[in-house]
């Protein structure tokens, strides 16, 4: 078993936790450790994402009266070797996307949402920024 500091939790608020973690396990190979309706948890790799319904303790309102939501900008990366098949396998599966692939001198990057709004960035390094195997 890994241990905890070897893992990189993430938490994202989600509408639907069960809709959420299949989402993540068809569209980006995550395993689902468990889906119930108010917390989910899938994994791949070294990323453990916590899907916090609003029955969760995480959905609880703030003192200041906020409701924790999804979506915003926060995000973690999806690297890819191929940005263009990526995009499309997920276009092709119906998958929201925010804008167009974007190149720039440390790679390409494009934006999808799960079905909670929250981002998920696919990103291909630049050649010279591609890790050697």
């Amino acid at each position: 078993m890994a241990e905890p500091f070897d893992i990189v939790n993430v938490r994202y608020m989600v509408d639907d936790v069960p809709a959420a973690a299949e989402w993540y396990a068809k569209h980006f190979g995550f395993s689902v450790t468990m889906a119930t309706p108010a917390f989910g948890s899938v994994s791949r790799g070294a990323l453990r994402l916590l899907l916090s319904g609003k029955a969760s303790s995480a959905g609880r309102p703030m003192p200041d009266g906020r409701v924790p939501e999804p979506g915003g900008w926060n995000r973690f990366q999806y690297i890819t070797d191929d940005i263009a098949a990526d995009a499309e396998r997920l276009r092709a599966a119906g998958v929201t996307f925010r804008n167009e692939i974007l190149s720039g001198p440390g790679g390409s990057q494009v934006l999808v949402e799960d079905p909670s709004g929250n981002v998920v960035e696919l990103f291909q390094p630049a050649a010279e920024w591609q890790p050697t195997r």
